[in-house]
């Protein structure tokens, strides 16, 4: 029979998910600060910007001028920087997505000499901070004659350590050996199994690594900055920091510069609002496990 009692409260375990909430409440509110500012001042004029609450939108909101003005500034350049950014990122992602979920998978099911120090070599270059490559990537595109062209920014955004580690992790978890073993037996392939098996369970995992790679790309400043000259070549990171360098000379190209931020951040949120629902609770769990 079972007893009518409640189990009691742990001492301080009240105490402790307050504590835990009001620190996500305040990382919630240091994030997303920045992010409702850019899109409150993208509707003002740049008189409002500084005569007006930051947080708070003024009497004469005038956010489609600002957005004509943006797209046809410099005879469209911010429409060629969009292009570009999501060239560089939707292919540099969709490769690196690609290559990471093909290397984990094999780290994770099979056999061969020298794994580990292979993977943890890979995982090392996580550690390696951009600003060190940099100029060894020029030299060596340089070398080939790629410098200035789209696959100067493209060829090193389609490496991925971090994806090969998420990957490897989530294939030890989601796909279990016995499904492996079974298909094999029944006739099918290596790359059958990874294409029609083992990559439909491993979609939380692809999803994941491809907005990662996909963000990083977008964000990316010194490698563009390194590597291209042309302003038609830009991505919105470089495009909108040669339009702050002229703020001085017009202070009206500070609309620009907030306008085109709030654009930028409208797009990603729309990208990962649109790839949600691929997501699922286990891949926390999973990772757990690996």
């Amino acid at each position: 029979m079972r007893s009518g009692r409640r189990a009691a409260p742990r001492p301080g375990g009240l105490a402790g998910a307050i504590l835990v909430n009001a620190a996500l409440v305040v990382a919630a509110i240091y994030f997303l600060l920045p992010v409702v500012w850019v899109l409150i001042a993208a509707t003002k004029s740049p008189s409002q910007l500084y005569s007006t609450f930051g947080l708070w939108f003024s009497d004469a909101p005038q956010a489609w001028e600002n957005l004509v003005r943006l797209f046809t500034q410099d005879d469209g350049a911010f429409s060629v920087w969009i292009v570009n950014s999501v060239v560089y990122s939707g292919v540099g992602a969709l490769v690196a997505t690609v290559i990471a979920t093909a290397a984990g998978y094999a780290f994770a099911k099979y056999r061969f000499r020298g794994k580990e120090a292979l993977f943890w070599t890979i995982l090392g270059g996580v550690l390696v901070p951009a600003t060190v490559i940099a100029l060894p990537l020029y030299f060596l595109l340089n070398a080939v004659g790629l410098t200035g062209s789209y696959w100067s920014v493209l060829l090193p955004s389609m490496v991925s350590p971090f994806g090969v580690y998420l990957a490897r992790i989530h294939a030890n978890a989601s796909v279990p050996d016995e499904v492996v073993e079974a298909a094999r037996i029944d006739g099918a392939g290596d790359l059958r199994i990874f294409g029609s098996i083992a990559t439909r369970m491993m979609t939380p995992a692809i999803v994941t690594i491809f907005l990662f790679q996909f963000v990083t790309i977008w964000n990316n400043y010194l490698l563009p900055l390194v590597m291209l000259s042309d302003t038609r070549r830009f991505p919105i990171t470089l495009g909108l920091t040669l339009w702050n360098s002229q703020i001085q000379r017009d202070p009206a190209f500070t609309t620009l510069v907030v306008t085109g931020s709030a654009v930028s951040v409208v797009l990603l949120v729309v990208l990962m609002v649109s790839l949600q629902r691929f997501w699922k609770a286990d891949l926390t769990a999973g990772a757990t496990k690996g």
